[in-house]
């Protein structure tokens, strides 16, 4: 099994979303969740390609493209995980996202995964959500997911994402686990 691991953003070129008050930025912390994830995965033996870059489908020629490589790799599947955001301070939770709902396998994953992070760290259930428009969603020819671990702008989620990394990768792994034995 090849997973392709995309934290999403790139340190030092695009921060992502930014918590000021705690200067935490969306980059580092998925940086440091894919990390994790890999090593678990790879412990059960799964091949896994970590690549976080600003060049989602050829937009920054100087980065690695993120589609093309997955495609390239043939990945089995693509995680791209990411820290929600929003003005309105009260927003918090965990979504995950497929490209289309009628995708069965990814929808599945979407769920599986879901369905971990809530469970391990009880977030708001936000649900697995259709978002066409996404380009890593779009354009890998994979099952696709993008994760949004929680909202880095709520004080509760933002404690989480600094202080449980660990179990937001471990909850993703098993989450691809799961939906590897949902697979059969």
């Amino acid at each position: 099994m090849k997973i392709f691991i995309n934290p999403g953003h790139m340190p030092g070129v695009d921060s992502g979303a930014v918590n000021d008050k705690y200067g935490v930025t969306e980059a580092g912390i998925v940086k440091e969740i894919g990390a994790g994830v890999q090593q678990y995965l790879n412990r059960v033996g799964y091949d896994c390609l970590l690549v976080q870059s600003d060049n989602l489908c050829g937009e920054s020629p100087n980065y690695t493209n993120i589609c093309a490589s997955a495609n390239g790799w043939k990945a089995d599947l693509f995680i791209s995980i990411h820290c929600n955001a929003a003005a309105a301070e009260e927003a918090k939770g965990t979504e995950t996202l497929v490209y289309s709902e009628d995708s069965k396998e990814a929808t599945a994953l979407a769920e599986c995964i879901q369905n971990q992070i809530v469970k391990s760290l009880h977030t708001v259930d936000r649900g697995v959500k259709e978002r066409p428009g996404l380009a890593v969603l779009r354009e890998t020819e994979m099952p696709a997911v993008l994760v949004e671990t929680a909202f880095i702008t709520n004080e509760e989620d933002v404690q989480l994402l600094m202080n449980r990394k660990d179990e937001f990768a471990r909850a993703i792994a098993r989450g691809v686990t799961d939906y590897v034995a949902w697979k059969g």
